[in-house]
């Protein structure tokens, strides 16, 4: 590594919203302030709400489907004349 183009590395604590605190190692010379953590997200912790799917997906598909060709409405009509 060459000398002097490196940032100085400090320890910190940085603090949660849920009040976990911990000590790590960064560029930046003041503490840190984090909403979530990895002592309360829902990915780490396990308490990860699952949301079906399966509904929107129907129902965007109905909304926004193509419409079909209303062929046989017009070939009724063509040949009641």
């Amino acid at each position: 590594m060459k000398q002097g183009i490196h940032p100085e590395y400090q320890d910190i604590n940085v603090q949660c919203a849920c009040g976990e605190t911990f000590t790590t190692r960064s560029t930046r010379k003041t503490d840190l302030s984090v909403e979530i953590c990895s002592a309360c997200h829902p990915f780490f912790t396990g308490k990860q709400k699952l949301i079906d799917t399966a509904g929107r997906v129907d129902r965007f598909n109905k909304r926004y489907a193509k419409k079909q060709p209303e062929a046989a409405t017009t070939e009724t009509a063509a040949t009641t004349r």
